[in-house]
Parts: structure tokens; C-alpha cells; sequence
């Protein structure tokens, strides 16, 4: 692969960013041309147990090339219970819908995603909840995983 990919090597790709939690999992969808993601919803879950089928809705909807998964991880990079949740969820949409899944770390996304919403709240947007602050979440584990693969890009450091 060159050093500076050519732009026509560039695949337009969707993708969907899940950012986990036990009883609530944040959706968000992105798009790689253009870098940017937007919060979609958050599905309730029971012990990190969506209801499947909407997610398979979702993905019929947005017809994703790739998923990605926030890791929830300590401050101090080690992992916990339910960082291992987070990667056995990621399998588990491996294995329903055979996209690639991609982990990234998610550490503060709920306080940026919290600083976010209290933003627009602020600029005049009056829907907030605590169901937006997911899939708010969401959106930036996604922003991230798309600007670090943009940066890769243009290292030419991706396959």
C-alpha cells in the first residue's frame, strides 16, 4: 500500500458504534468519508442483553460494513468485569451478523457525552435525557474510532 493513500482507494463505509452497558446499550451510526457520527437511540438491556431483533432491524436499516464496540476500561487502562461483557457482547454481534467488530477505549465518553448534551441544552435544544447521554456516547466512541482510522489512513498504516 503507498504512503499517501489515493482518495479513490478510499471505500465510503458505514458504520455502527455500540457503546455497552448492562441495562442500556447506546447506538450511534457513522459514516467514514465524511468522519462524522450521529446518536440513533438507546435499546434497553437486560444484563448486557439487547432485544435482537431490533438490533437486527437496525442493521438492516443502516446496512453497516463494520460495528464498533467502546471498551469500558479503568483509568489506569486495566480492565474489569464488565469490559469482558463488552467483548462478549462484541462476539455475540460477530456471530449474528458476521460484520467485522472493532473495539475502541471509552474511557470518559459518558462525561463528554454529558458535557455534550448540557452544550446544546445551553445553544437552545431542549430534548435531553438520560437516554440521549447513551447514545450521545455512542456517537463519541464512534467519532473516535473514525478520526484514529482516518489518522491510520492517512499514515497509510491500514490494510
Amino acid at each position: 500500500m503507498p504512503a499517501t493513500p489515493d482518495a479513490s482507494d478510499a471505500t465510503p463505509e458505514t458504520v455502527l458504534g455500540f457503546d455497552f452497558g448492562e441495562r442500556k446499550i447506546g447506538l450511534a451510526v457513522g459514516q467514514s468519508v465524511t468522519g462524522t457520527a450521529t446518536p440513533l437511540t438507546t435499546l434497553p438491556a437486560s444484563h448486557g442483553q439487547p432485544d435482537w431483533h431490533h438490533v437486527e432491524s437496525l442493521i438492516s436499516e443502516w446496512r453497516p460494513q463494520a460495528l464498533v464496540i467502546g471498551l469500558p476500561l479503568h483509568m489506569d487502562g486495566s480492565e474489569s468485569e464488565i469490559t469482558e461483557a463488552a467483548r462478549r457482547f462484541g462476539r455475540r454481534l460477530h456471530g449474528r451478523f458476521g460484520l467485522p467488530v472493532h473495539e475502541i477505549d471509552e474511557r470518559l465518553s459518558s462525561e463528554a457525552a454529558r458535557e455534550r448534551i448540557a452544550a446544546q441544552r445551553n445553544a437552545g435544544r431542549k430534548r435531553s435525557d438520560r437516554g440521549d447521554r447513551d447514545a450521545m456516547a455512542a456517537c463519541l466512541i464512534l467519532e473516535d474510532y473514525l478520526r484514529q482510522a482516518d489518522s491510520m489512513n492517512r499514515r497509510g498504516d491500514m490494510t
